[in-house]
């Protein structure tokens, strides 16, 4: 995960009429696409965890996509991706109407978040697209066709998802967290799930966006909130196999 080295810089002021980004927003993205140069253990952890999920998601690709659509060429599938989107942009709009509505300051700093997280894990995503060129389960039955002139991984819309709702879910009191974290990994696994379902990605595809998502919302809340340490998701490889942790202080 993106690790942040400086203090959580101030918000832009709600309704600033100004065009250009806030010094915060600029030294944000700098941060973000250097951060490998400051990871430490535990952000190398994370990546390394994140590529064995991808690979052990990888293993099941096929079987997955059969589950949903059978082995063979799948005829007049849609992939339904504007109907897939409409969650997470229900979620991000709703956050942003809630905020003016009631004028919350810290709503908005949820939805600046937000909208944050979304941009760098989308540029990064489209980023990895064109790099991987991977064709998606609608172009070939093969989830091993990379480097052709695919747009398959990972997942923009699991990415999306993920970020949108990780901010969802880790930011702001704890008086309905858990409400938070079910609505939030919720909008994530749901949208994923659509988008094995409607034939549009393989599962190797969503479980990178999700890491993709998660890791980009937790560097944006860092930057914005502070590093509160309350949570941390960690893959651990055991003993035939690996198992997910969620830490969760309770501090």
């Amino acid at each position: 995960m993106p690790a942040a080295t400086a203090d959580p810089a101030e918000m832009p002021a709600p309704g600033s009429s100004s065009g250009t980004p806030s010094p915060s927003v600029l030294s944000d993205i700098g941060a973000y696409f250097t951060a490998p140069l400051r990871w430490d253990r535990s952000d190398w952890a994370w990546f390394g965890g994140a590529l064995l999920a991808i690979g052990l998601a990888h293993r099941y690709d096929t079987q997955v996509r059969a589950h949903f659509v059978g082995s063979g060429p799948a005829a007049n599938i849609n992939s339904e991706d504007t109907r897939d989107a409409i969650p997470t942009v229900a979620v991000f709009g709703g956050t942003w109407a809630l905020a003016l509505v009631t004028q919350d300051h810290d709503g908005y700093r949820e939805g600046w978040a937000m909208a944050e997280a979304a941009a760098l894990s989308g540029i990064t995503d489209y980023a990895l697209k064109f790099a991987a060129g991977r064709e998606t389960p609608g172009q070939t039955t093969d989830p091993n066709e990379w480097f052709k002139s695919g747009s398959s991984f990972p997942s923009l819309h699991s990415t999306e998802a993920f970020a949108i709702g990780t901010v969802l879910a880790e930011s702001g009191n704890d008086d309905y967290r858990f409400v938070r974290r079910l609505l939030g990994y919720g909008l994530g696994v749901f949208t994923s799930y659509e988008r094995l379902k409607h034939d549009a990605h393989w599962l190797s595809d969503t479980v990178a966006g999700a890491a993709l998502g998660i890791s980009s919302a937790h560097f944006t809340m860092d930057r914005r909130f502070g590093d509160s340490g309350e949570s941390h998701l960690a893959l651990v490889p055991i003993e035939g196999g690996a198992m997910l942790m969620y830490r969760v202080s309770m501090e």
